[in-house]
């Protein structure tokens, strides 16, 4: 009775963090890939509005185009990512982990990025409008023509770490010409 009970605990220790029951379902709107492994994967324009990818792995996956709008994405990492183009507004990226991710004209908009790490992540022309930032790494991110959390100031050229107010927004630039 002993080493059967020894053998069920080994086999139990034994399985895979990825062996989530969803993990192989298809891509869609409130899909559960929990802890799933989903590096490289090709989800380009696909709609995860509302999904939970919490401690998802995406590294080096295209998710271009892609609807996450009010996905729980708390802890999940995206590691040399593509999301140019992503819609992330609303949702919930605390501690997500976006180093060297492309996240050039993505829209943030209420996301909550709290302890979230953008280390060398590119977010030029993101919105980063009523975004939740505290303790947010941003070391090396590039905020470039970013729209910042007061949804008016946009991050001048350059601005590497931080965002340094440069333009107006585009619809205060407009001379009427």
């Amino acid at each position: 009775m002993k080493s059967a009970a020894l053998l069920l605990l080994a086999t139990v220790v034994m399985l895979p963090v990825g062996a989530e029951a969803g993990c192989a379902d298809a891509a869609g709107p409130g899909v559960e890939w929990r802890r799933c492994m989903l590096g490289g994967e090709d989800l380009r324009g696909v709609s995860l509005a509302g999904a939970d990818l919490r401690n998802a792995l995406f590294n080096r996956a295209d998710l271009s185009g892609a609807d996450l709008s009010g996905a729980r994405v708390d802890g999940a990492k995206f590691l040399s990512a593509e999301l140019t183009g992503v819609r992330m507004d609303g949702a919930q990226l605390r501690r997500a982990d976006f180093t060297n991710a492309v996240l050039d004209e993505a829209s943030l908009v209420g996301a909550d990025l709290r302890n979230a790490r953008l280390y060398d992540a590119k977010l030029r022309r993101a919105d980063l409008t009523r975004a939740i930032m505290d303790r947010a790494d941003l070391l090396r991110a590039d905020l470039s023509g970013a729209t910042w959390i007061d949804g008016v100031t946009v991050c001048a050229e350059g601005s590497i770490g931080r965002c340094v107010a440069g333009s107006a927004p585009a619809a205060e630039l407009d001379d009427g010409t």
